[in-house]
């Protein structure tokens, strides 16, 4: 009798191993879902955005910079004296004239002239670059490319900078104009002419100003590249050579409609959204991007904020043959 319990024991015990295994046969092996599987949602939320610029610098003493024409018109220039110290005041060194009105040039106190950029009388367009000026002390210059001038031209009120290992972040004071300089020219100081002579005596020649009064006038500004050049707050302590980031703000958005990259696909301006509606069906919509910080980005229109949104958005197809690429999903290249 023992026996033959023993025996019914083992044949259950086989039997329970049997479809324990078989059960774990069934099990799959957890994998890599394919793009398009919705693996959470989000909400649009709202925050404050901005576009930023991050550009290479040096501390520079002695800076060049140019001044633009104000308007469209013909440009008349005085004759500028060198200053015997550094001016506390704009310094007026030529006037642009169109109908019939003066619009003054002026370079700013702490800056002499340092040469006019085109011949006196020359026709000028607004924003064209028409002296230059030299900054009197430390200044940060940063070099730009032409793909960074067209998106900072129109940005330039809000820079910060932060030396490398030293001060910062601080504001930086732009100075000018960011376009490429040409040589800068002074004309040479007019001839004083003489008295008149008295009757019967041959007249006197010209005066000549002497070498030392030649010398005592600024030297002519060398051409430069495109670049930024801003000034720091007095009470920032600056040493000549020192690297350092400026970082140019060139669009902001407030309480702005936002997604997380992930959520969107397409880029400059226009993307897709997939939408989830409560039964868990999807919906991908077109809507108008803004801007972005590589973390979220702005919807400007074809969402009101309610919606849950698949994340990660929808699988764009590829381009046909022949026809435009396809816009990448955002965040990636």
């Amino acid at each position: 009798m023992r026996r033959l319990l023993s025996l019914c024991s083992l044949a259950m015990s086989v039997v329970a191993v049997s479809g324990c295994s078989d059960r774990s046969a069934q099990t799959e092996t957890p994998g890599l879902a394919p793009r398009g599987t919705t693996m959470t949602t989000v909400q649009p939320t709202r925050q404050d955005l901005a576009n930023k610029v991050s550009l290479s610098g040096k501390v520079t003493i002695n800076p060049v910079f140019g001044i633009v024409a104000p308007v469209t018109g013909e440009v008349r220039y005085f004759d500028v004296r060198t200053p015997r110290s550094t001016p506390t005041r704009p310094t007026r060194v030529a006037n642009v004239w169109a109908s019939g009105k003066a619009h003054r040039i002026e370079v700013p106190a702490g800056a002499v002239f340092a040469g006019r950029l085109v011949d006196d009388r020359s026709e000028v367009t607004a924003g064209m670059p028409v002296v230059s000026a030299k900054k009197v002390g430390y200044g940060l210059v940063a070099d730009i490319d032409s793909a960074q001038a067209y998106k900072i031209s129109d940005a330039l009120t809000t820079v910060q900078a932060q030396i490398k290992n030293g001060p910062g972040p601080f504001p930086c004071e732009v100075l000018g104009t960011i376009a490429a300089l040409p040589a800068g020219a002074i004309p040479d100081p007019p001839a004083t002419q003489p008295a008149a002579a008295p009757s019967g005596q041959p007249p006197s020649p010209p005066v000549v100003p002497s070498p030392a009064d030649q010398h005592d006038r600024t030297e002519p500004s060398e051409p430069t590249g495109m670049r930024l050049v801003c000034t720091a707050p007095a009470d920032i302590k600056l040493i000549n050579g020192a690297s350092g980031t400026l970082e140019v703000v060139t669009a902001r958005a407030v309480k702005a409609l936002v997604l997380p990259v992930e959520a969107v696909a397409g880029g400059q301006g226009r993307g897709k959204v997939d939408v989830v509606e409560p039964n868990g069906a999807r919906e991908t919509r077109d809507v108008v991007l803004g801007l972005s910080d590589g973390k979220v980005v702005e919807i400007k229109s074809g969402l009101t904020g309610d919606e849950k949104v698949a994340v990660p958005g929808p699988n764009l197809p590829p381009a046909k043959p022949g026809g435009e690429d396809a816009p990448a999903p955002m965040g990636e290249k």
